[in-house]
């Protein structure tokens, strides 16, 4: 049976840790659950495919690219509607990016998935908070020397014109971006898996998209999913999210384990 990881965002800016800019509560307890799975279970991991969320200060979900009519910028956590963007109540800084940007909301509307929420800069590339938690990464440089195998590490989120909540496509994807559309060769390589094991930050938001795309994606393979349900915790105020994920995929034929049950 080949069994391989997905390990989605397990970085020190989601942890419940001093300094961390965006932080999940329960997240760092998660992926020391993790770290323990990659170790006793090392010699039966045939892969492990680790995403990590990578970003710039400017970028369409941080609160430098807006500004409202007063020149404020938004706060962390405010909501930005379509409706206002038309209405001018928020506008992209950049006089070059507001008619894209006015498309982006429009499009984020029209798929009904999510609105655009501003968040805290995090996982800024080069930064402290875009590493890999301490214990995991241990843990995955363990079991590369022990296994004489590398970790497939996947980055999203550099382009700045689009959110990358899943690690399989953007929430928009950008035509001029290969890195913002499915990538055909790595899916093959998590279609091989007779079991899918799926760990990381945040449930509600890059846990759900990513795993909601690549079930349709693999649709035929969504039975193999196992999501570690101690392994993972939802952004605060979004737990509903979350819970609805888990609904809509065990419904597909999604598996749930926890890590001390497999």
């Amino acid at each position: 049976m080949r069994t391989q990881l997905l390990l989605i965002d397990p970085q020190y800016d989601f942890c419940d840790l001093p300094g961390a800019a965006l932080p999940v509560a329960g997240a760092n307890a998660d992926l020391q659950r993790v770290a323990q799975l990659i170790a006793r279970l090392g010699d039966r991991l045939d892969a492990i495919h680790v995403t990590l969320d990578t970003h710039q200060p400017l970028d369409i979900a941080h609160p430098v690219w807006w500004r409202d009519a007063a020149g404020n910028a938004p706060a962390p956590f405010t909501v930005i509607t379509a409706n206002e963007v038309h209405a001018g109540i928020w506008q992209a800084r950049d006089p070059a990016q507001r008619a894209a940007s006015m498309a982006y909301v429009d499009a984020l509307a029209t798929s009904g998935k999510y609105q655009l929420v501003i968040w805290p800069e995090h996982c800024l590339a080069g930064s402290p908070g875009h590493a890999v938690q301490p214990d995991v990464l241990a843990a995955l440089h363990n079991w590369s020397r022990s296994q004489l195998k590398t970790v497939n590490f996947v980055s999203k989120g550099m382009n700045p014109r689009t959110e990358h909540y899943s690690a399989i496509q953007a929430e928009v994807p950008d035509p001029q971006d290969a890195t913002t559309r499915p990538d055909a060769g790595w899916l093959a390589q998590l279609a091989q898996a007779d079991t899918l094991l799926i760990a990381g930050e945040a449930l509600s938001h890059c846990v759900a998209s990513t795993v909601r795309d690549l079930a349709a994606q693999l649709p035929d393979r969504i039975e193999r999913f196992v999501l570690l349900t101690d392994c993972s915790s939802p952004v605060p105020g979004f737990e509903a999210l979350g819970e609805a994920f888990v609904t809509e995929l065990t419904a597909q034929g999604m598996r749930l384990s926890s890590t001390a049950n497999f």
